[in-house]
């Protein structure tokens, strides 16, 4: 088995011991993203919906680097840090899937790195 980084320079840096993402097969997995701005390492100003808009970004960017789109995601999961937020963070997210949607989770996590209020991870296959 051969794994491929992914990475993609319109999409932050990975903050600790781990990659982007993995390519192995027909298989791309990506880490959780942050609504982090890529260029200044600083959360999206204006809360949730501004982060969770900046985090698909991040996917979409991670994703094209994989030679993959939305419409390859199989799988996500949705971490926020209030799931009273729910409801907003879904319309930002149903901007960029179209169906069959994927399967999904969403959970309401203690605390997110760097302060974040949501954090999106995708698995796609090619």
């Amino acid at each position: 088995m051969s794994k491929i980084v992914v990475s993609s320079p319109d999409a932050p840096a990975a903050l600790g011991p781990y990659s982007a993402g993995i390519k192995t097969g027909e298989m791309v997995f990506l880490s959780g993203q942050l609504g982090l701005d890529p260029q200044t390492g600083k959360l999206a100003e204006g809360g949730v919906v501004a982060q969770a808009q900046q985090s698909l970004k991040n996917i979409e960017a991670l994703l094209a680097a994989a030679g993959a789109t939305f419409d390859n995601v199989v799988k996500t999961t949705v971490f926020l840090a209030d799931i009273a937020d729910f409801a907003a963070v879904n319309e930002v997210y149903a901007s960029k899937f179209t169906e069959p949607y994927p399967a999904r989770s969403a959970v309401q996590v203690g605390a997110l790195p760097a302060g974040g209020l949501v954090e999106i991870e995708v698995i796609a296959a090619l």
